[in-house]
């Protein structure tokens, strides 16, 4: 294969024009807020995000490198085909649902993450534990794409693929270390319009080629291969539902998604957005799909790129490149791999900004320096940027089953953080007894259940599991829904089995070790009071005693519209106005 200047040319404006959109909107976000809110602006944007950028930056969001390389592949794979492709419409209904029921309660009572519930209600602890799924899915989800971006660049112009992924790194690092939301949320609106411009070029170019036969007559025909529509064998339904589920729901608890929703202007605006990057994400699907059914479709041995096809070269997971390079001319296929490059950076820029918010606010500031400066929270933040990007560059470059570790944390995101995000928003009782329980009792399951992408046998066996080619034990049985719905039911049957055992007096108040059910004050919060006998009572030392259920830092967790909430559309402006 050729070395490509033009194609390394267009890739350097690509970049440069990106790297100027960010650094122009860092500008813009000393513009806004205070200056004693800068770190909020840089995690929520000033809770000013309209509808336009908002839907943009949602929908590029999701619609990355793995969804458009993913959705290909799955059409492309013979035995698979569009109807185990699952990421389009899983990731669309997630959107729906967020936007239902989970935006709303978010954003209304002013959370700046997602972790902020959690910490609220069980403790900073317990907001610790969750931060652990939630950094290794953001970081093995950066790391996976950006190993796609640079095979990707390697395949189409030729260039050492570390280099590739290294500058890719670079740059969204560097915008996303200084502009933080607003950065990520202006760029992703070039990064989508990329995507959408280079991915539909390609299209016509590729189904019109002479070795691609219509892809028409080969969704229902075998010819070059199975047919790319595909089928679910009845083996395998529950392995689809399983599958199914954990990106409906599993595409929910995710730290990316919700600082959209909380940079929102209002909650309604919140939803709005997610019903939006809904219809985009399947719009956005569309080319990737026709590009999956075009390798599907096509006669190799009558390419350039030969025989076999790249299914016998164990090259499936590239389909989208290699459609680009081998059916489509030269200058089209770098529009299409400017789409490619600019859905990896849309991702994994916002991947890093999200690992970094949680732990600078959550871990950082909410857990160890409570009293911190705004200043040295926003330094700890674009420390924390430059590190999460380096260690996901690293990975991308190091670990040779990256994508199976980001599986096993994106399990776990769907195990353990969904349960315990219905139970903190819905489920009125549940403590941090029940949470901690929940939270075991899923990883347990999780981890026994196996990994074939980590060569990880099962400890349990369930009905139907079968061994690979690698002596792998594959499981049949939907065990990671099993998984999750065991941790919910365990947080719930835990915090009320709690709550009775100590305030029936079967257990004495002294083993709520957690404070979680019979203390009223905890001492964690009460740094500031003294504890007196009944006889020696000063009113001014325990004035100061706040009762668990709010915190010390309440006003960090629940900014002043939390407490006055009221729905920012016009028809209730215009009642307030009135009154």
């Amino acid at each position: 294969m050729a070395f490509h200047a033009e194609g390394l040319v267009a890739i350097v404006v690509f970049y440069l024009a990106i790297l100027a959109v960010g650094i122009w909107a860092a500008w813009k976000t000393k513009n806004t807020g205070s200056e004693g809110d800068r770190s909020e602006a840089i995690i929520v944007g000033g809770r000013d995000i309209g509808l336009l950028v908002g839907g943009f930056t949602m929908t590029a969001t999701w619609v990355g490198g793995g969804y458009i390389n993913g959705t290909a592949e799955a059409v492309y794979v013979p035995g698979y085909g569009l109807a185990w492709a699952q990421a389009p419409i899983g990731y669309s209904l997630s959107l729906v649902l967020g936007g239902l029921f989970f935006a709303k309660p978010m954003r209304s009572k002013g959370y700046v993450t997602m972790l902020d519930p959690f910490q609220q209600l069980y403790g900073k602890r317990m907001g610790g534990l969750l931060f652990i799924p939630a950094l290794m899915g953001e970081m093995f989800w950066a790391a996976a794409i950006f190993s796609a971006l640079g095979a990707t660049i390697s395949v189409i112009i030729d260039i050492n693929m570390n280099i590739s992924v290294i500058i890719s790194a670079l740059i969204a690092t560097l915008y996303t270390l200084v502009g933080g939301l607003y950065s990520v949320a202006y760029t992703d609106v070039v990064q989508l319009f990329c995507i959408f411009l280079g991915l539909w070029i390609s299209v016509p170019f590729a189904m019109s080629h002479p070795a691609v036969t219509d892809i028409g007559f080969t969704a229902v025909r075998q010819v070059h291969q199975a047919p790319w529509l595909g089928s679910i064998n009845s083996l395998d339904i529950y392995t689809w539902l399983d599958n199914f589920l954990l990106l409906t729901l599993g595409g929910i608890p995710w730290q990316a998604y919700f600082q959209r929703v909380l940079s929102s202007s209002s909650a309604t605006y919140a939803q709005v957005l997610s019903f939006l990057a809904a219809f985009g994400c399947l719009v956005m699907a569309l080319p990737a799909v026709l590009i999956g059914a075009v390798g599907a479709s096509t006669a190799w041995n009558e390419t350039d790129y030969g025989f076999p096809d790249p299914m016998t070269k164990k090259e499936a997971d590239m389909i989208l490149p290699i459609v680009l390079q081998y059916l489509c001319p030269v200058y089209i296929s770098f529009f299409g791999l400017g789409a490619v490059s600019a859905a990896v950076m849309s991702s994994a820029d916002s991947s890093i900004l999200s690992a970094s918010s949680m732990f600078a606010r959550n871990i950082y500031q909410l857990s160890f320096r409570q009293n911190a400066s705004d200043r040295e929270i926003v330094w700890v933040m674009r420390i924390t940027v430059f590190l999460f990007g380096a260690s996901a560059t690293a990975m991308a470059l190091l670990a040779s089953s990256v994508y199976g570790l980001w599986y096993l944390s994106s399990d776990l995101v769907y195990i353990i953080i969904f349960p315990q995000l219905l139970c903190v928003l819905f489920i009125k009782g549940t403590n941090t007894y029940g949470a901690i329980a929940g939270y075991l009792f899923g990883l347990v399951l999780r981890i026994t259940g196996g990994e074939p992408y980590l060569y990880l046998q099962p400890l349990i066996y369930y009905p139907g599991c079968y061994p690979d080619e690698n002596n792998i034990y594959i499981q049949r049985f939907p065990f990671k829904t099993l998984a999750m719905l065991t941790s919910f039911f365990t947080n719930i049957i835990v915090s009320y089995l709690a709550k009775y055992l100590f305030e029936s007096g079967t257990l004495p108040p002294k083993l709520d070790f957690l404070d979680a059910v019979v203390a009223r004050y905890s001492r964690e919060h009460m740094d500031k009071a003294t504890l007196v006998k009944s006889d020696n009572i000063v009113l001014n030392e325990l004035a100061p005693v706040n009762p668990r259920d709010s915190l010390t830092l309440s006003s960090t967790f629940t900014n002043k519209e939390a407490f006055n909430y009221v729905d920012s559309s016009p028809e209730l402006s215009n009642t307030e106005d009135d009154n």
